[in-house]
């Protein structure tokens, strides 16, 4: 069984930001915060299946919606890679407050690109886990290719991801096209698991091999597995 609560923090900005905090019945363990994929929520299947998982193993487990997204409030069109980082950490300044540091970080696409750039500030910090990311954060525009050359001239555009409508300013472009989260991966001294699919067709998996790569500690761990079809 899991104890769960609805919490809120402020962002970077200022906005609150909507979490959710899992917590096993029994003693906590370990503290994770999950950081959710571009233009996703806490509320994802795949956020919530690893939360129940992790408390069941009596790790209490932080997740919440970046500013603009899902219940927190906010601008989306005002963020960007940066201001991820700084939700991530404003997410961990509030467990520090509750008594209970992350010592576990878990991101799942851009989310965990954003992890990788936070988790060399993050004392408390063990371990890292990406699922699905990618190695730069300027992959993310491929999300919205057709879309690059009006945001540069116009400054702006709307563009459709997954049928809904999101604004992204050039502000955001340039933003990403300035990060460089790998160089510090290797001396971020924190055991770090990759996980990738193999047949990941939004993120392909020589991502995971350039983040691999880049650790260059002994306690780096690749997990790829096959989808079973029956």
């Amino acid at each position: 069984m899991t104890l769960y609560e609805k919490v809120q923090f402020s962002g970077h900005d200022g906005s609150q930001l909507a979490a959710r905090l899992d917590k096993p019945t029994g003693k906590i363990r370990a503290v994770a915060l999950f950081a959710h994929c571009f233009t996703c929520s806490k509320d994802i299947f795949a956020a919530s299946r690893i939360a129940a998982a992790l408390t069941a193993h009596g790790i209490a487990v932080l997740r919440f919606d970046f500013t603009g997204l899902g219940a927190s409030e906010g601008e989306f069109a005002n963020t960007n890679f940066s201001s991820n980082v700084e939700d991530i950490l404003a997410a961990a300044s509030f467990l520090n407050e509750q008594g209970m540091p992350a010592n576990l970080l878990i991101g799942h696409s851009l989310g965990e690109a954003a992890v990788l750039a936070t988790a060399p500030k993050m004392e408390d910090v063990r371990a890292v886990v990406t699922i699905g990311a990618p190695s730069t954060a300027e992959h993310v525009t491929h999300n919205f290719h057709a879309n690059l050359d009006e945001i540069r001239e116009q400054g702006t555009s709307q563009v459709t991801l997954a049928g809904r409508k999101f604004r992204i300013t050039k502000q955001f472009l340039d933003d990403v096209a300035d990060q460089n989260f790998l160089k510090n991966v290797g001396h971020m001294k924190k055991a770090l698991l990759v996980c990738h699919a193999p047949l990941d067709e939004i993120v392909g998996i020589e991502n995971a091999t350039d983040i691999f790569v880049a650790a260059r500690h002994p306690n780096v761990s690749f997990l790829s597995t096959m989808p079973i079809i029956f």
